[in-house]
């Protein structure tokens, strides 16, 4: 029978998974000699099986019992004894930090007897134990009864009628505990439970519980925690901080969490317990001033956090009770920190040579990278007019624009534009570059808007549903009325997904300016995240490149310290003023006009691929040739039907042809139709003109080192057809260049050993590779039931934004396996938006990726996960 009980002298700080965070560090401080109220813990596991069943596991009450049992012979007094009562506390404690999201009980044990008992402890200081009584009534009716808590916070201010908490007297907080226990009653239809015994194990399965209260669900799914850990319960004999004015309560921190400066950082609060804090009901006063109130207490607390934190190694987050000059620790943890702080914390701990820089790597992560980059507004006072999505994080003004022409037009003047929308499309992708930020009344955080700029790094709020956006109209109307017309200025945080009228001034992110090459040399934040990059380039043993599809954006992405491009989408080439040469292209009747529109192409095509290679200096550039279907060239099928019928006979030629061409193109699922290889083979010189072009552009700029990538294989015959050709092509012009394929069919990676015969690389295109495997479009499920998956826990998040381990994952998995079976020295990478995903990098690592692409904004959140990974992993890959 497995062991579900274990006193705090059995325990340490690496059972966080047994005995959540709390009981584990309790344990580590009781093992190191600290002042800790003896207790034990019951085990996650018990909570595991009592979620499963229903009931406690079978031989769990007879363990605690024990325990208590054993708690009370060292205490001298029995749980909830008349005349000298122990009392305990009862708290949840997960292995990761789950703040505030489940629950707490003080003071189990009181009862209408033993508050009397209580009381001689404290010298006859009945107010104490008044108000210790009516707490636990308070805690115990809202946590374990159920009670809306309301009912006894009005009742504690109509008692107080305007008197201070201080002021309160003996009879007052007995009266409160009378009209706490009617209110129990008639909310329960029960007395309240005054067998001590019963209240413990009333509140250990309402702690249970707890773990899935919809908050601590909400929290656990925007945390990415497992939702089957369950939580452990410590049982801790209480000390009190509200015995008077020589007792109190405080949390303490070892350095500032927001700076990482180090100092004394904390509160305390005189004669309250530990919920006073929290709740926020007096004003608290520094901890420096403790030192005033009880030096001897003060020095033993710095002594202790000095302890801690070299025990940790780490900050530590330190809460504490003070017992008429007695001091007691209650609970430590790593403590959460800023993104800036963390970088300054783990640089600070390896220069005072407590961890290696290995390990300083390990302490911080992409996702605080990433917020250290996004600018930021100086002041959040403006006017708030809607909220939606944050989308894309960092901050961003500028004029109200409401087409891609207009935000081009004034972006072209020197004017800071935010491009604003109902949804964003292909055909937006010049205004979003023009524009600071994009604002959209629909979508969500994988909607095209929402995908597009995290790539650009550009600042994004989705669905705000709330403003009805007209663009006919040029102008958008909030729920309170006030409408924001073309030319107004407005501001857009997608950190928080706020939106305010008018200019909020705005800080540029230093750390961007540092990856630029244009930040301070002396910032100490900039100073921190050099120290971090530097190493983790060292340690790490997958490249990092970048997608790009112009030589903008490649130069940018080299800085940001990308060693190449994984991926060049020469669709993108062919929008804006290109689009009327694949219209003719279309339409081409002959063989003789196809070349004559491949041949108006190819120069367009070929001085991109040399301005790329120029931005590269000779690091591999990988090209995807073209991939979507061709009518997504072609203007829209109902805005020309319509164009066509208003204007009848006289309609022009060309719109007659290109409406004739849009219904013989058109498909019910064209991402599933003519797109990728299967255009290249169907319509002859697609592919040939771009090969030309990338043959060319590497013999005009010497080094250069093409990689050509075949879209959408699902067969190697396809894969062999265009390879093919294209050695011809590159032997023509004398020229090398790798030819690959990007693995984005579920096909391709079930037969890639078939595959890898004919392709010298693989680059995962894992965007969609998720499509095809769970069988969804991506565009259209988001709003129709991802939430309800999330909230149902069908995934715990989209897999969209995480690679999806056990389906695609594992597709991914036997693709590298089977491929590098056959071709051993095969290159591997993968060039879905998953490549610059903190979690999905550390899969690519294990499953022995050659380099992750992502976008050049994301780069350096690649480069730090990618050396995290290699460090958790210690060379574990499977390569």
């Amino acid at each position: 029978m497995p062991k579900y009980v274990y006193d705090f002298t059995e325990g340490n700080k690496d059972l966080k998974g047994l005995l959540g965070g709390k009981g584990a560090n309790l344990a580590e401080m009781t093992n190191l000699g600290l002042p800790v109220p003896p207790g034990f813990t019951i085990t996650t596991e018990a909570c595991q099986n009592f979620l499963r069943d229903g009931v406690v596991p079978e031989g769990m009450r007879e363990e605690v019992s024990a325990h208590l049992a054993a708690l009370e012979a060292r205490m001298g007094r029995r749980l909830g004894q008349a005349d000298d009562p122990l009392l305990v506390s009862v708290r949840s404690g997960a292995a990761f930090s789950m703040p505030g999201m489940m629950e707490t009980v003080l003071n189990i044990g009181l009862n209408d007897e033993s508050v009397h008992g209580l009381a001689k402890q404290a010298s006859g200081n009945e107010r104490f134990a008044w108000d210790s009584y009516r707490r636990l009534i308070q805690m115990f009716g809202k946590t374990v009864q159920g009670i809306d808590g309301e009912l006894f916070d009005e009742a504690l201010e109509e008692l107080k009628d305007g008197r201070h908490d201080l002021e309160l007297e003996a009879a007052d907080f007995r009266r409160l505990v009378a009209t706490y226990k009617d209110i129990v009653r008639a909310q329960t239809g029960e007395d309240f439970p005054a067998d001590p015994h019963r209240q413990m194990s009333m509140a250990v399965e309402a702690v249970f519980k707890s773990w899935n209260a919809p908050r601590a669900v909400l929290y656990r799914r925007q945390e990415r925690i497992p939702a089957d850990l369950g939580t452990a319960v410590s049982v801790c004999s209480m000390v009190f901080g509200n015995c008077g004015m020589d007792s109190g309560t405080g949390v303490a921190f070892t350095r500032d969490p927001g700076s990482g400066q180090q100092g004394v950082y904390g509160d305390y609060l005189q004669n309250a317990q530990g919920e006073d804090v929290v709740a926020g009901i007096r004003n608290t006063m520094p901890l420096q001033e403790l030192e005033s109130l009880d030096k001897a207490v003060y020095d033993e607390l710095m002594r202790i956090m000095e302890t801690l934190e070299n025990h940790y190694r780490d900050l530590c987050d330190i809460e504490f009770t003070v017992e008429r000059g007695k001091l007691w620790m209650l609970q430590t943890r790593v403590g959460k920190r800023t993104a800036g702080a963390a970088f300054r914390i783990a640089v600070q701990l390896a220069d005072q040579g407590l961890i290696s820089l290995d390990e300083a790597v390990t302490r911080v992560t992409g996702d605080q990278l990433a917020q250290l980059m996004f600018p930021r507004f100086a002041d959040s006072g403006g006017e708030v007019i809607a909220k939606g999505m944050n989308a894309s994080p960092g901050a961003a003004v500028g004029k109200a624009v409401f087409s891609t022409e207009r935000a081009v037009e004034l972006a072209a003047r020197g004017e800071a534009v935010i491009l604003v929308r109902r949804e964003t499309n292909p055909d937006d992708l010049a205004g979003m570059i023009a524009a600071q930020g994009v604002l959209t009344s629909r979508g969500g955080k994988t909607s095209h808007a929402a995908v597009v700029a995290r790539g650009m790094g550009k600042t994004c709020v989705c669905g705000a549903e709330e403003l009805e956006v007209s663009v006919k109209d040029r102008r958008f109307t909030t729920p309170s009325g006030v409408v924001v017309s073309e030319g107004d200025v407005i501001s857009i945080d997608g950190t928080s997904g706020t939106v305010y009228l008018g200019e909020v001034p705005v800080v540029p992110s230093p750390v961007v300016e540092y990856f630029e090459g244009t930040g301070e040399a002396d910032d100490e934040l900039v100073g921190a995240v050099h120290r971090i990059m530097s190493h983790a380039d060292e340690v790490r043993r997958m490249a990092v490149r970048a997608n790009a599809d112009n030589a903008e954006d490649s130069a940018r992405a080299r800085r940001f310290g990308a060693q190449g491009i994984g991926l060049c989408r020469t669709e993108h080439m062919f929008l804006g003023e290109r689009r009327c040469l694949v219209e003719d292209l279309v339409l081409a009747t002959s063989d003789e006009e196809r070349e004559r529109a491949l041949a108006a192409l190819e120069p367009l095509q070929r001085a991109d691929f040399t301005g790329i290679f120029q931005a590269m200096e000779g690091l591999p550039v990988t090209i995807r040739l073209i991939d979507p279907p061709l009518h997504e060239f072609l203007p829209d099928f109902t805005e020309l039907s319509v164009k066509v019928a208003l204007a009848g006979d006289g309609a022009e030629k060309k719109d007659r042809e290109l409406l004739a061409a849009l219904k013989r193109l058109h498909e019910q699922n064209p991402m599933l139709g003519l797109r990728g290889v299967r255009l290249g083979l169907v319509i002859p010189g697609v592919f040939a003109m771009q090969v030309r072009a990338i043959a060319a552009a590497a013999k005009a700029v010497p080094g250069s080192r093409a990689e050509i990538m075949i879209p959408l294989v699902a067969a190697v015959q396809e894969l062999e057809h265009v390879r093919d050709e294209a050695r011809q092509i590159l032997a023509e012009a004398g020229v090398e260049a790798l030819i690959g394929t990007m693995v984005e069919v579920p096909r391709a990676a079930l037969t890639a050993g078939q595959i890898a015969e004919a392709a010298q690389f693989f680059s995962f295109g894992t965007n969609d590779l998720t499509q095809m495997t769970w069988g969804f479009s991506r565009d259209d499920v988001e709003a129709a039931f991802f939430s309800k998956y999330l909230e149902l826990g069908v995934f715990g998040v989209s897999p969209f934004e995480t690679l999806d381990r056990d389906g695609v994952g594992r597709l991914v998995t036997i693709a590298a396996e089977q491929g590098r079976k056959v071709r051993p020295d095969l290159k591997l990478g993968i060039c879905g938006e998953h490549g610059g995903d903190p979690d999905s990098i550390h899969f690519c690592h294990q499953v022995g990726l050659d380099y992750v692409s992502c976008s050049p904004f994301r780069v350096p959140v690649a480069r730090l996960e990618a050396a995290r990974a290699t460090l958790a992993g210690a060379g574990s890959d499977t390569r």
